[in-house]
């Protein structure tokens, strides 16, 4: 019997450190990525070993920790689809015992663990830090950047802990509710990440519907569109001569007056962009042309309807079982049973779409008009905004796998504290939120395609000069060489 407790507790101890060591090395990965991905957006500073040298370079390995827990965030539940069907696949294949029910369950508990620290302590503290100056009459230097840093945390936890008081009073005046707060690791910051889950989760709502509209004009910027009575050559030479025509305005304006001299050069700037992307259309193939554009129109196109059609089908299930709730629902363990009708193909078709609305909310946060000006630069991004953008990136992230269970893009269990939140278990919330996607996403698709039919209807009517059309950043109508509108 002590032989049989010492083998097993072996082999439990080998099973952790095997965990213990996988995580480490997907979290390495993800880690080396995001720190390539921010220093090429990081505005470059002097080599100067100075203090505030120091104190960017802290701030820079934090706001790369926290893109990792974002990276792994979003990473997470497409990770746990596809290892349900592995190992159903193949359960006994010694090559993937290490691929199981634990391993799965850890890594859903560390990313809610270090969203919670990232979101709490890293990144307020990298903000305060980079703002910190010292306290007035103490000597200047990290130390002192660093006692100001923890004054800061310890005042701003004081008043979310007094926000936070003031709402559970508000909502549920309950002296046991009021009570568990005292519990500050077990309900209270549980508490207080369920309330930022449901922030997330409204700001998906929000920038969602508005990415998967944008979708198709991004990608219809990134591809070469087909050349339908077009002629190239022709816009190519009137490019040329506007080109030349702004470059000797610019040479032949005094260099005294800047303000005409700055509007020339942003004016030549545009019209280099435009030369440049014809370009590239003279250079692009006919396969290019003709086949990659229409074929991803096509695809976007049908990945959204399906998205729209499965949260249709989700408010069904919610109306008529019980089981359709995102909290609550306890289903198969991992490996026990498939979670999708159509197998391996519906748990990849899962997971595309999953990564489909990731993208499509971020391209629809930074489309919105408050956030437009967060936009990151290459090269020309400061600490500061790198931080905001890390934050927002993990608010969208980690309410990414509770949106996707709510919406029912997916059936599978939301594991760890991602399961226990409050206003999960409640049907009126659910509901209006998959009605609210649905109705949102659906007025978005149908303001994008009838776009250029409106602005033709206000044409015809005179009602053109009102403004009364979309923005010009969404429209594909653009004027080309002889003066006629061509439209998509």
């Amino acid at each position: 019997m002590e032989a049989d407790e010492v083998s097993i507790r072996e082999q439990n101890f080998h099973s952790q450190v095997r965990e213990y060591t996988i995580c480490f090395l997907l979290f390495a990965v993800l880690y080396i990525v995001s720190y390539f991905i921010i220093t090429r957006y990081k505005r470059k500073a002097d080599e100067q070993e100075d203090e505030d040298a120091i104190v960017n370079r802290i701030s820079l390995f934090l706001s790369t920790f926290t893109l990792a827990v974002s990276a792994g965030a979003v990473l997470l539940l497409p990770f746990s689809i596809i290892s349900n069907e592995i190992l159903l696949s193949f359960p006994q294949n010694y090559y993937i015992q290490w691929l199981n029910g634990s391993l799965i369950h850890g890594l859903w508990n560390l990313a809610s663990l270090f969203s919670n620290l990232c979101l709490f302590v890293l990144m307020p503290f990298a903000f305060f830090f980079l703002e910190s100056e010292g306290f007035a009459g103490l000597k200047k230097g990290i130390r002192a950047r660093i006692l100001e840093t923890l004054v800061m945390l310890i005042l701003l936890a004081l008043l979310i802990l007094g926000i936070v008081w003031v709402a559970s009073a508000l909502i549920d005046n309950d002296a046991a509710s009021m009570e568990s707060l005292y519990d500050l690791w077990e309900f209270y910051l549980p508490y207080l990440y369920s309330c930022i889950s449901l922030m997330g989760c409204l700001l998906l709502l929000l920038c969602t519907p508005v990415g998967l509209s944008r979708m198709f004009t991004v990608m219809g910027q990134l591809l070469v569109k087909p050349t339908i009575l077009e002629d190239l050559d022709e816009q190519m030479y009137i490019i040329t001569l506007e080109e030349e025509a702004i470059q000797r305005r610019l040479n032949g304006v005094s260099s005294t007056v800047e303000h005409q001299a700055a509007e020339l050069e942003r004016e030549l700037e545009k019209v280099k962009s435009r030369k440049t992307n014809l370009e590239r259309r003279k250079k692009a193939s006919a396969w290019e042309r003709n086949l990659v554009y229409p074929a991803v129109m096509i695809l976007l196109l049908i990945e959204t309807s399906i998205s729209v059609l499965l949260v249709a089908l989700n408010i069904l299930y919610l109306l008529v079982d019980e089981t359709a709730m995102p909290k609550g629902s306890g289903g198969p363990g991992i490996g026990s049973a498939s979670l999708s009708t159509f197998g391996f193909v519906g748990a990849a078709l899962e997971i595309i779409l999953i990564f489909y609305l990731m993208v499509s909310s971020v391209v629809g946060f930074y489309s919105l008009r408050f956030f437009e000006n967060f936009t990151p630069r290459k090269d020309d991004t400061t600490m500061t905004k790198i931080i905001g953008n890390c934050v927002s990136i993990l608010v969208l992230s980690s309410a990414l796998p509770v949106m996707s269970r709510t919406l029912g893009i997916t059936r599978f269990d939301l594991l760890g504290d991602f399961g226990r939140f409050n206003w999960l278990g409640n049907f009126y919330i659910v509901l209006s939120y998959n009605l609210l996607f649905a109705i949102m996403t659906t007025l978005c698709l149908v303001r994008k395609f009838t776009s250029a039919v409106r602005e033709e209807l206000l044409k015809a009517l005179g009602l053109d000069k009102l403004h009364l059309s979309n923005n010009p950043r969404d429209s594909e109508t653009k004027p080309s060489a002889n003066g006629h509108q061509k439209t998509l």
